[in-house]
């Protein structure tokens, strides 16, 4: 088996609009498709992070999630930065709320949490 690199993450929002507005207009990636499926009543937006594609799926009334961040299944998705404390700055900017710069105990790199609009945990890690 060979399995090269992640090709995409894929993300269900409760709100198309506002996670469209924070992942594109906030986070700064670009768009590469954007499809309404009628028959299911949902928006598919494709957005490029680097190699790898992030799919956004506005859903409505979506389940909410479990727990933060400890639930079975994806704990958090994590961005590399060249630098967490320009990034934070950048996010305090635009009302993004980050938890304290900490440094990861096995990596020795600077990290630190923020969140999406349904709360899912985003973290940036040099």
């Amino acid at each position: 088996m060979n399995l090269n690199t992640i090709h995409h993450i894929a993300i269900i929002v409760s709100d198309y609009q506002i996670s469209k507005d924070f992942y594109v207009n906030k986070l700064g990636f670009s768009i590469i498709r954007e499809n309404y499926r009628p028959e299911r009543n949902d928006w598919k937006l494709d957005l490029q992070c680097g190699n790898i594609e992030l799919e956004i799926f506005g859903v409505s009334n979506p389940p909410k999630r479990v727990s933060h961040p400890e639930a079975c299944g994806l704990r958090h998705l994590a961005f590399k930065v060249d630098s967490v404390e320009d990034t934070v700055k950048e996010l305090v900017k635009l009302d993004i709320a980050c938890e304290p710069i900490r440094t990861d105990e096995f990596t020795g790199k600077h990290m630190t949490f923020f969140r999406d609009p349904d709360g899912l945990p985003l973290e940036l890690h040099e």
